[in-house]
C-alpha cells in the first residue's frame, strides 16, 4: 500500500515536471517592435547607471525592453546580425545594438554619426552595454 502512493506520487510528480518544462520550452518570444519599452533613456545614463553600480543596474535593466537613444559610431554585420554601437561618454565602453534580422536588412542606410533611438532587450553588462533583438525607432 504505501509503495503504491510512492509511485503514484512519483508519476503526478513527473508528470507536473513534464507540463511546467513544456510551457517553459513553448513559452512565445517577445516582439520588441510591438512592446511597450520599460526604460526609456540615453546611451550615456544606462552605461553611466552599469559603471557606477553593476548589481543595481542589472536589477533595474536585465532582460528588460530598453529604449535607448545615441549617436551611431560603428556599424557591423558578424554572424548574419547587424550591430549598431552607440557611442558614449567613456572612450572605453559602448553600447552594443544587437538587430533583429528584418532590421539587420536595413543596416546599410544607418549612418556614423546619426542619432538613432532603438528598443531592445538588456542582456548586461560586459565592458559594453548589451542589447538583443533591437529595432529601430526612429
Amino acid at each position: 500500500m504505501k509503495l503504491k502512493k510512492i509511485i503514484i506520487s512519483a508519476l503526478i510528480l513527473a508528470f507536473l515536471g513534464a507540463f511546467i518544462g513544456y510551457k517553459i520550452y513553448n513559452k512565445p518570444h517577445v516582439n520588441v517592435a510591438t512592446e511597450k519599452a520599460d526604460v526609456v533613456l540615453s546611451a550615456d545614463q544606462i552605461l553611466a547607471d552599469f559603471t557606477t553600480d553593476e548589481a543595481v543596474a542589472n536589477a533595474k535593466y536585465l532582460e528588460k525592453i530598453i529604449q535607448v537613444k545615441g549617436i551611431v559610431s560603428e556599424t557591423k554585420i558578424e554572424n548574419n546580425t547587424g550591430i549598431i554601437i552607440l557611442q558614449t561618454n567613456d572612450d572605453f565602453a559602448t553600447i552594443l545594438c544587437h538587430l533583429t534580422p528584418q532590421e539587420t536588412k536595413n543596416i546599410s542606410k544607418i549612418k556614423k554619426g546619426r542619432q538613432i533611438t532603438l528598443k531592445g532587450i538588456c542582456t548586461g553588462f560586459l565592458m559594453d552595454v548589451v542589447l538583443v533583438k533591437c529595432v529601430i525607432t526612429n
